[in-house]
Formats: C-alpha cells, structure tokens, sequence
C-alpha cells in the first residue's frame, strides 16, 4: 500500500518543489504551499478511501482542467497524446488520414478531406460520420476519439461510418501529410496577386515569400492578402511575414506580462521583399491571434488597407510550458500591443458575467491610437477594417444558421443530390435558394435573439411583481414583431448565405484548391480589394 500510496501522490509533490524554485511565486510562497498541501492530503484520502476504484490519472486531469477554466480558454494541459497533436499544429505536418475531421461525442464527423491524401484515396468524402475506428466505437471512447485516426505512414485503419443513412466500411493507409501554410496563390488579373494565407507555422513566412516572388515573375505589381478563417499560430512568423512588407528594425509587437522576463519587444530583422508593393489584406471574424498581429501591424504602419470584418479580438499570448511524465502546460503569459500599442483583446475572461460568460469590451470602452501617419485606430474589439463590408460580417440569423452546422449539412444532402462538372459555369439558382429554405424548415431551424431572450426575461420578473397582465397585450406584440422579423431575415439574407452555401458546395466537387480557383472570379471581398488596387488614389485615400 505505502508503495501504491508512494505513486499516487508523485505528482502533487514534485509540483510543490516546482513552485517552491519558482522565484516568481516568492510573494504568494506561503499560501501557494498551504493549498498545495491541502490538495495533496485530499487527493491522498480520495484515493484511498472511495467507495468505488478511481483512477489517479483521471482525477488529476478533471483537477486541473477544472482549475484552468476559470482563467481563459487558451489556457490548457496537454497530455503525451496532446502534445503530439500541438506539435502537428507548429510544424505543419504529421501522419494520419489527410482531412480535417470534427469530432463529436458520438462519432467523428469529416469535414474537409485533402485532395489526393489517404482518406479521399480511401473514398471519404465531407459529412462522413465515422462511428467506429478498428474495433473501437467511438461513442464508448472517453478520451479525444480523434486520436485513433493518428498512426505512423503505412499502417492501416479501418473506419465504418454512415453516409446518406448507409452504414460503410473503407480501409484508409496512413501517410505523410504536409500542411502548407499558403494553400493557394495565383493571379487575379494582369497586375494583381492573390496569397491565401491558411494558418501561422513554422513554414508561414517561407511559402508567403515563395510565392510573392513568383507572383512577382509573373507580372504582379498589386497584391491581396487573404488571412480571412486564419486562426494564428507562431507570433514569430507573425513578425516575419510583416517583415515581408516592411523595413528592417520595425516594431511590429510588444508584449507585456506580470512576469517581467516576458515583456518583450519584437522588430523586423531581415531585409523586405517588397516595402513599395500596393497591398490589400483581407481579414474577417475569424482572422485571429498571430493573423491580427499581421494585419494590425500593417495597419498601424498604413503599409496595408484592411478590408473584410472586425477580426476576432485574441491580444493573448501563450507560451508551452513542459511538465513531467511528457506533459506540457500552454499558459497565457502577456497580452500583445500593436505598433501603435493599442491591445485588440474583445472578450474579457477576468471580469465574467452573472452566468460565468466572458464579459465583451463595449465600444464605448475602446481607446483611440493613432497609426504611423495619424489616422486614428481603436483597441479592444479585434482588428477593426480600414473598409468593413456587410457581406463579410455574419448576420444574426445567418451565424445562428452556421452554428448549428446546417449551411454544411445542405451541401452534404446537394452533393449526393446534384452533379457539378464546370466549375467556372457553378452558379446557385433561386431555385436552390428556395430548397435551402425548405431544408432549414425540415430541421426545424430556430433561433432566440438576445432582444427575444431579454423580453422573455422581463415577463419572468414582470410576472414575479404581478405586472404580466398589464403588459401581456404589448409584449404579445413584440413576440410577433420578432416572429415576422425572423421570417424575413432569412431572405433578407440571401446573397450572404448564397455565398457560404457557395463555398461549401463547390469544396465538395473540387476540393479547397478548386475554392480558391472559384473565389478568384466570384469573392466579393477579393473583387472589392481589386477595385481599390485599381484606383491609386483611392488606394492612397485610405491611408492618409
């Protein structure tokens, strides 16, 4: 037993000699030791003492995510499997299946498998819903179910999934899959270039000065950046493709933290590829983290016009932190400031709401910075466009619509339902529009408007002070207003969630390559951008 115990409560003590070495905790010493201890003669008596077996393992993991979640959500604990999975996002490639999979409580949902990669070769295509991985249903795993698609390049997996209510079986050989940072660029007309830019690893800055030069080769004397869906990664590359458009010794970022060690600053250090090049960049709501650094860098130094929606508003900063046993620990350590040193945080985690929400930063709270040339620039709500366009922003319903998953549901059942061979001929009909709206009926599609939920509210407390009655005629017809006004938002959103509907379908034929083909000639926002490359002085307008 005293050995059992010995092991048991390994952990927790080699966590106290890691807080005590720790000169940054020398102030709060005594009180970090008393629960420290207090914890470890808890997790000690549970142990021994439950009624049921409980696994060590487990309880600690609970203990500490449990902890971890009243601070931020990019704050986390990584166990050996998820370190492994962290490590795929850094480097940009790995072995597995080759498709971006969602996972579920019950099964494991494809959402986009790559072109020419095991699962597409193995005949997966997007809403695939896996249920069982080899011999192990994915309902009865406890832990990330995506991880039994992981394997070493060779080995083999056997997935039985449900396609169009059929059940299936595929056998998928693992491989090699490079991620590219830049998926895709080419030329949007004579003197325009076009670099998607997906994601921020360890390859970003190298494939975006690649394929700027060979733009350039090509003809190009303008250029679009698209960071839109761009969800960050390494600040370093953040800084180093900024490096790309301007000069050497630039600050592009500073970072601030309690912990004085990481207040840092961080400027270009290698020589530009092109300081003169006209330059649009395209963010949209979930263009975050290192894409924000990118863009509101180029912002506050007017080398850029920032086009699309206000961006997401994550000004944090994380760092990995290795534990032992193979663990890892990422921690918030500082915020990010933008050259002109404003911090583009939108929701605050520290100051929640009386359901435990993070609290959003009002506007009337953002602060005004001024950019290189004195145009005026706000803190506090992400990366707010120099040009916002209302086709980039979602609507109400039309995010409530994407949320529930239902603009990817549509193209799964139009996929099996339709045959798409031209891509350049791809256009959705009213006709479709209509079937849409069909579908979304036959879903029982619905959604409350905070206006909804805060009148609903008010009749709770209404009737709690005997007020109902006087006010049920008029909140009877705000019900109704609301009602009305839902039924027309759907068609008043039409050419929005045509386009989403747009995207989706033509990945299903053509895969993200044939995406990026179609957004050269049909995205409203790269056309938008072309249109201002094409005028100088609108061009210049913008940023002066």
């Amino acid at each position: 037993m005293r050995k059992l115990l010995h092991k048991r409560i390994t952990i927790p003590i080699l966590a106290v000699t890691i807080f005590f070495s720790a000169t940054a905790f020398k102030s709060d010493f005594f009180e970090i030791a008393k629960q420290i201890e207090i914890f470890t003669t808890l997790y000690k008596e549970l142990n021994m003492n439950y009624v049921d077996e409980t696994n060590p393992g487990d309880l600690m993991d609970t203990a500490i995510k449990s902890m971890l979640q009243d601070l931020d959500p990019y704050t986390n604990y990584y166990n050996e499997q998820d370190v492994e999975a962290a490590r795929i996002n850094n480097a940009g490639d790995y072995t597995g299946i080759g498709a971006n999979v969602l996972t579920l409580k019950d099964r494991l949902v494809i959402v986009e498998p790559y072109k020419d990669y095991a699962a597409d070769k193995a005949g997966l295509k997007a809403g695939d819903e896996i249920i069982k991985v080899d011999n192990v249903t994915v309902a009865d795993f406890k832990d990330d179910a995506g991880n039994l698609l992981q394997g070493g390049a060779g080995t083999s997996v056997n997935v039985t999934y449900i396609r169009q209510d059929k059940t299936q079986t595929a056998t998928i050989k693992r491989e090699a899959v490079d991620i590219h940072a830049v998926p895709h660029y080419s030329m949007v007309n004579a003197n325009t270039g076009y670099i998607v830019l997906r994601k921020f690893n360890e390859k970003t800055s190298a494939e975006t000065i690649m394929a700027l030069r060979d733009l350039k080769n090509q003809g190009a004397e303008k250029l679009i950046l698209d960071l839109r869906g761009n969800p960050g990664g390494l600040l370093r590359e953040a800084v180093n493709v900024t490096n790309i458009f301007v000069p050497k010794n630039q600050l592009v970022v500073t970072t601030k933290s309690k912990v004085k060690k990481y207040n840092k600053t961080y400027y270009t250090s290698k020589d530009p590829v092109d300081t003169e090049i006209p330059l649009v960049v395209l963010i949209d709501g979930r263009s975050a983290s290192a894409s924000e650094i990118v863009s509101g860098a180029l912002q506050d130094l007017d080398r850029a016009v920032v086009i699309g929606a206000r961006s997401f508003g994550k000004g944090l900063v994380q760092r990995p932190k290795k534990l032992i046993y193979g663990t890892q620990m990422k921690i918030t350590i500082s915020r990010y400031y933008t050259p002109s040193g404003r911090c583009i945080q939108a929701l605050d985690y520290w100051n929640r709401d009386d359901t435990g929400k993070a609290t959003r930063v009002k506007q009337e709270n953002y602060n005004a910075f001024k950019t290189k040339k004195g145009r005026t620039v706000y803190d506090g709500g992400g990366v707010q466009p120099d040009l916002e366009l209302d086709e980039t922003k979602l609507s109400t319903i039309t995010k409530a619509i994407v949320d529930e998953n239902l603009i990817f549901k549509y193209a799964t059942e139009y996929y099996y339902n339709h045959t798409v061979t031209d891509l350049e001929g791809f256009e959705l009909t009213n006709s479709d529009f209509n079937d849409f709206k069909k579908f979304l009926k036959a879903r029982n599609f619905n959604f409350e408007t905070k206006t909804e939920k805060a009148f609903a509210d008010a009749l709770v407390i209404a009737k709690e002070e005997q007020l109902n009655t006087e006010i049920a005629k008029d909140y009877t017809q705000l019900v109704t207003a609301l009602d009305t006004y839902k039924n027309k938002a759907i068609d008043e959103n039409k050419s929005q969630l045509l386009s989403l509907l747009s995207d989706e379908i033509v990945k299903r034929y053509f895969y993200r390559e044939g995406l990026y083909n179609y957004y050269v000639s049909n995205n409203f926002e790269i056309q938008k951008g072309v249109e201002i490359l094409k005028n100088p002085s609108d061009y210049l307008s913008y940023l002066n």
